[in-house]
């Protein structure tokens, strides 16, 4: 996130910044209303022009990582659920058994009640990167590995971040977790890509944690990170596209789409995010056999309604 708040800081918030500062300069302190004085003295301190123009000021980094997290938020969201919804998504399973009324509106409801309170749980690890807290760097010649190791850092950044949400994920499944946190999540039986961040806001949090925590104990080229974080929104929508496709050779090794599918219709199979080597360690793992195909249950539905219309009264 401190690549993108450079970003707009050079090509946006300096001159927006730049412009509330002339708006809200200091006024004359008033010279015989004594507590008047010390607020004005305060309020001029806070918005003082100066402050507001360095982007190091920590006001000025909460209130730009705010913006950036909720509009980056719903422009990803809905940028590439629509476009998965519209060109990946079976728009037939909107048509099996266990597909609720009105269930897109209230993915999209549920997603976006969940935002804020997302985008504030994440905020700290965001102003901690802005900081320099973490071991993100600038150049591929500031770490020893060089090329190698900015390859190497994006497996473990996959492997890392899968374990861990495999286990978070998990536990989110026990029984004294499920309810309060992650039950939300799993009315979406048959999900559609509007559902992948239409979760309880804790439970969405935590499962984000690994990604954040992954570049405070390893270190990650900036721009990579980055580009990571889009990639692992879009993979997150996408596999809640509810996509039943198998036989390819990745089957075996890549948690996707038709993996996941699985997960909302039986619960307690498929916990990883991209990879099956979790699950089948931790025996969770679930082969997305084409018989389990929830477009079988479609088909079956929808000739018992037509032989149902058929029977004579």
């Amino acid at each position: 996130m401190d690549a993108l708040l450079e970003i707009a800081d050079t090509y946006v918030l300096d001159t927006i910044y730049n412009q509330l500062a002339l708006l809200i300069a200091p006024v004359a302190l008033p010279q015989d209303d004594s507590s008047l004085s010390n607020v004005t003295a305060a309020t001029n301190s806070l918005f003082s022009t100066g402050a507001w123009q360095t982007r190091s000021y920590i006001p000025r980094q909460i209130l730009s990582l705010s913006i950036l997290m909720l509009l980056g938020a719903h422009i990803l969201y809905f940028l590439f659920a629509s476009f998965s919804y519209y060109f990946i998504f079976s728009h037939k399973m909107m048509h099996h058994p266990r597909f609720l009324p009105n269930q897109i509106s209230l993915e999209i409801k549920t997603s976006l009640k969940a935002f804020p309170l997302m985008m504030l749980l994440t905020l700290p690890w965001f102003l901690a990167e802005v900081r320099g807290w973490s071991k993100l760097y600038n150049n591929v010649s500031d770490h020893w590995g060089g090329w190698w190791y900015l390859v190497g850092s994006v497996a473990a950044f996959l492997l890392f971040t899968d374990y861990c949400i495999y286990w978070i994920h998990r536990w989110l499944h026990h029984p004294l977790l499920y309810k309060p946190l992650h039950k939300l999540h799993h009315r979406w039986i048959i999900p559609t890509p509007f559902a992948s961040y239409a979760f309880h806001p804790v439970d969405g949090y935590l499962q984000s944690v690994p990604y954040h925590l992954f570049v405070f104990l390893v270190p990650m080229h900036r721009y990579l990170y980055l580009g990571l974080f889009f990639a692992v929104n879009f993979w997150t929508i996408l596999i809640h596209d509810s996509d039943m496709i198998t036989g390819h050779p990745l089957e075996n090794i890549i948690n996707g789409p038709a993996h996941h599918t699985l997960h909302h219709i039986y619960f307690t199979v498929n916990y990883g995010q991209y990879f099956t080597w979790a699950d089948r360690a931790g025996q969770s793992y679930r082969h997305p056999d084409t018989s389990l195909d929830p477009l079988l249950e479609v088909k079956m539905h929808s000739e018992s309604l037509k032989e149902g219309k058929a029977k004579p009264e």
